[in-house]
């Protein structure tokens, strides 16, 4: 498909700030197996007297916060799908169509890759565990899974994907409106962490589930820009319309 005219070279990608740091925050969260940290804070979430997490049946986490929330953001990604179908037949859609394209990847992408890797790691969740009231044995994420009849699926954090899918919306603006680009990750960062924090206080998930779906949305989401998106100066001047005959 052939570039838009009116869309401008990218911006320089700065590997060691877009790539660097994620793949920095891994291997943080690598070193974080070595500590009790998920552990420490979830005994922070979880009330003993009442033997359950202080969220778990918080009508405002359960029904806005996560059900609601997660409907914005399907309907986000449905809206945006439309526009890119719209975009084959509506004129002032057909100069945004590679980056409604992007966004509606990304976003696929960045939701579609939770549940698979729950059935591989099968990690269990907070609230399964005997610590917590449950009946399941803790293991963390690069330990032996125990025997059970109840694999777990608690591992990336599923919602927290929902609020960090729209990292994607950062790249879409990138390089046409920077400004708004930024607010657009200050937006995504911050709602991801709001859906992280209030399944963890539901118990659903330790701190460090949410902070790798954090990387891989990011890094998921990068790849798609890089993929559909980003054209470098050179490669910019050469998809160019030619404006004399071919010979």
């Amino acid at each position: 498909m052939p570039s838009s005219p009116s869309r401008p070279p990218s911006r320089p990608l700065n590997l060691w700030l877009v790539l660097g740091i994620p793949l920095v925050i891994a291997a943080l969260l690598i070193l974080l197996e070595l500590t009790d940290l998920d552990m420490y804070l979830a005994r922070l979430a979880y009330d003993p007297a009442a033997g359950d997490f202080i969220g778990r049946h918080s009508y405002f986490l359960e029904n806005f916060l996560h059900d609601r929330a997660k409907q914005v953001v399907i309907a986000i990604g449905l809206l945006a799908l439309a526009a890119l179908i719209g975009s084959l037949f509506i004129q002032p859609l057909k100069a945004v169509r590679r980056e409604l394209g992007c966004l509606v990847l990304s976003m696929a992408l960045a939701t579609s890759f939770v549940t698979p890797m729950k059935q591989l790691t099968q990690v269990q969740c907070p609230w399964s565990l005997k610590e917590f009231g449950g009946s399941e044995t803790y293991s963390k994420l690069l330990q032996p899974r125990p025997a059970t009849d109840k694999p777990g699926l608690c591992w990336p954090g599923g919602h927290a994907a929902t609020g960090f899918t729209l990292f994607a919306l950062f790249f879409v603006f990138r390089d046409r409106k920077p400004r708004v680009a930024r607010g657009m990750f200050v937006f995504a960062l911050v709602l991801g962490s709001i859906f992280s924090i209030g399944r963890m206080l539901q118990g659903a998930h330790f701190f460090s589930h949410n902070v790798w779906t954090a990387v891989f949305c990011w890094l998921i989401c990068l790849g798609a820009y890089y993929a559909v998106l980003y054209r470098r100066v050179g490669e910019a001047r050469k998809q160019a319309p030619a404006h004399l005959p071919q010979v």
